[in-house]
């Protein structure tokens, strides 16, 4: 009659969720057409950018990998679940003190596993920041490959046919063609400065998070221990009745007020940078001061909808959008290469 107490029972939001509401589920939970497997993780590595433009190659393997990362991670959540209710099967038939906290060491192992579940969700914010950067890339990609046609052409007829009139015709077109790169290429700029800080900051903020509450995990844990005599015993000798299931399932309480309870104001690590770092933060803000440049990387606001997607792209295809969403043709075209 012990073993019926769970943090699972309560599904209230936690503070830190009514702070900061859950993301929707990742990605990398659905559309798989290789499975968790190490054939597909292998696969999507290797494959990655492999089709899109020299641009975004680099940056399509890091969200390729990024992708294996999270199916791990989702892996372990899943198994230390199945760990924990192990474990509280195991610990059943056992004495009643090493039952009873088998059973609550259980209910918070498998609250880890929860907690890594949702990481990946907040983890998958990032990986999606920084997918765009990857689009913006394989969008700026045709203005670089036609200023390079055109420069091309234009030396292939000075060296044949010096007093060509196309000769004329080019130059103004490669005017043109380098003028719209240059505005590509700084809104490039831009765009990658806004998304990188705004993905790193979903990621770092998620691993703060997670971190924390394991730490406190960790550290009721440690109270549930205490519950067990472990003085050793002659043969023959009778331990003392257990009368801790009370206190096990207080500390179990106090554990899942804690949890919900948290936010990343209240939390208990602070990242404090030293005094030679902050003096150097001064100067470096000073010195910026001193040449202004802050309207020159303002961020896009009207002219990004005018931006043509990566996929839209004759020579583009996502192929990671080709993985997520799987179709049996496709399968069948996998498995026949």
């Amino acid at each position: 009659m012990h073993r019926t107490y769970s943090m699972r029972q309560s599904r209230a939001p936690t503070a830190s969720q009514i702070q900061n509401p859950p993301p929707p589920a990742s990605s990398t939970k659905s559309g798989r057409l290789f499975g968790s497997s190490s054939l597909g993780h292998a696969f999507r590595k290797n494959t990655a950018g492999a089709f899109g433009p020299d641009l975004a190659k680099k940056l399509s393997q890091l969200v390729k990998m990024e992708k294996n990362l999270m199916r791990s991670m989702e892996l372990v959540g899943k198994e230390r679940m199945e760990v924990a209710h192990q474990l509280s099967v195991w610990g059943e038939g056992c004495d009643d003190d090493v039952s009873d906290v088998t059973d609550k060491l259980g209910v918070l192992i498998y609250e880890i596993g929860e907690l890594e579940d949702q990481f990946v969700d907040r983890y998958d914010q990032y990986r999606v920041t920084i997918k765009s950067i990857r689009n913006i890339e394989a969008s700026v990609q045709p203005s670089r490959d036609r200023k390079q046609k055109i420069t091309d052409q234009i030396a292939q007829l000075k060296y044949k046919e010096p007093n060509s009139p196309k000769i004329v015709v080019l130059e103004q077109e490669l005017v043109r063609a380098e003028a719209e790169s240059l505005v590509a290429e700084a809104q490039l700029s831009n765009i990658t400065r806004e998304k990188l800080k705004a993905a790193f900051s979903y990621q770092f903020d998620a691993i703060r998070e997670h971190s924390e509450k394991l730490a406190i995990i960790a550290g009721f844990g440690k109270h549930l221990l205490e519950l067990i005599d472990d003085t050793p015993v002659t043969p023959g000798e009778t331990r003392t009745a257990y009368d801790g299931y009370e206190n096990s399932k207080a500390i179990i309480q106090d554990c899942e007020n804690a949890l919900t309870n948290w936010v990343h104001d209240n939390a208990a690590v602070k990242s404090k940078i030293s005094q030679r770092t902050r003096t150097l933060s001064q100067r470096r803000k000073a010195k910026a001061e001193g040449h202004d440049l802050a309207d020159q990387d303002e961020p896009l606001q009207g002219d990004r909808d005018s931006w043509v997607n990566a996929d839209q792209h004759g020579d583009y295809q996502d192929e990671e959008e080709a993985d997520e969403e799987p179709t049996e043709e496709r399968g069948r075209e996998a498995v026949a290469s």
